[in-house]
């Protein structure tokens, strides 16, 4: 029996301010029809505006996943999207009344309990599963990014990060199915390593930032207090320290897992690919991922659908065409012998199946 499609059994709402932006968002969740998938609506925008869950909207990967749609902008969208993913909510209208989502404790746990919270309810599509046929593979040798797909009756992740760190080294992390998520993933925290932090402060890249919903990676051991008193002003912070339990960090933050970091990568992941708009059965390695790779392999997966799908279409050519030759002659400038299309059999959104006959005095 086929899997249906879910939505949620109601609205979710939730505040929080965004990573980058510091502005303070209200976040509704909505439940949505069937085969709708993920949308965005920025309300606090004059007409609403929609913005769709598509790789094709992405135009930013710094520090977080941005989508951009119809004049309108959405930042930070791979938390929520992993969480709605994972707990297999197919269909659901995101509503924000600002430009990002909030980043609440650094991970997707706050989302997913709200989910739960809530519960869903089985709609009458059936869930349309993207089954890979074929190993795929992308690279960006540059940067020393890998992925590679390959067929599996589960969806699988598999993540190795390295960052050249002294104190992080080489981590791993697996999701052997995506009901291993919430448990295993959804609690992992966003990251960042001491010596980016001035950086992102100063430039006001981390408005939002607080060490509540980020972990702060420290790598040195002779960090003198100077220098975290500066950082603690920065932050608006009363005082600054450090704690080192096998990987250091500020404030004595606890780690969820010893691979937390690597784990947040997979998180990551499992939100970015969600743009491709199927729930997915593969298994999915990566190295050194980042929000770059993983929207640039979420296009590659993209592309296999349409060419799996495309492979295996057949059409009934003796069928009523929904334009035959004089139909096409009434909207087309041409008459034989430089009628290109002699009938059109389907028409799509974005695609159109049309028919030419070859005949032995056209060469």
């Amino acid at each position: 029996m086929a899997d249906k499609q879910k939505t949620l059994k109601e609205a979710i709402k939730l505040s929080g301010v965004g990573l980058h932006t510091g502005e303070t968002v209200n976040l509704t969740i909505n439940p949505a029809p069937a085969k709708h998938g993920y949308k965005f609506q920025r309300v606090d925008i004059e007409g609403e505006p929609i913005i769709k869950a598509d790789p094709d909207n992405v135009v930013s990967t710094a520090r977080g996943t941005t989508l951009e749609q119809n004049d309108a902008k959405v930042y930070t969208t791979e938390h929520v999207l992993a969480a709605l993913y994972a707990l297999q909510v197919d269909n659901a209208l995101i509503q924000l009344d600002g430009p990002e989502v909030p980043i609440m404790d650094g991970s997707s746990k706050l989302f997913v309990d709200a989910i739960n919270k809530v519960g869903t309810v089985e709609q009458d599509e059936d869930r349309n599963y993207f089954e890979l046929s074929e190993n795929i593979k992308w690279e960006d040798t540059e940067r020393g990014i890998e992925f590679l797909a390959i067929p599996d009756v589960n969806y699988r992740i598999t993540v190795m990060v390295d960052y050249n760190s002294p104190v992080l080294g080489t981590q791993h992390a697996s999701m052997f199915k995506i009901e291993d998520f919430e448990e295993q993933i959804a609690s992992c925290r966003t990251f960042c390593f001491l010596k980016e932090l001035e950086y992102l402060a100063t430039n006001g890249l981390i408005k939002g930032g607080d060490l509540d919903n980020a972990i702060v990676l420290v790598e040195r051991s002779d960090i003198k207090q100077e220098e975290l008193n500066r950082l603690a002003k920065l932050l608006g912070k009363e005082a600054l320290s450090v704690s080192y339990d096998g990987i250091g960090t500020l404030n004595h933050t606890e780690l969820v897992f010893e691979n937390e970091p690597a784990r947040h990568k997979l998180l990551d992941i499992v939100g970015d690919l969600a743009l491709v708009g199927r729930p997915i059965k593969a298994h999915i390695l990566a190295a050194r991922p980042g929000h770059g790779g993983n929207v640039q392999f979420a296009k590659l997966l993209k592309e296999q659908i349409k060419k799996q799908e495309g492979s295996g279409k057949f059409f009934d050519l003796e069928k009523e065409p929904l334009y035959d030759i004089n139909a096409i002659e009434k909207m087309l400038p041409h008459r034989y012998p430089f009628l290109l299309v002699d009938k059109v059999m389907d028409i799509t959104e974005d695609t159109i199946i049309g028919v030419k006959n070859i005949t032995m005095n056209e060469p």
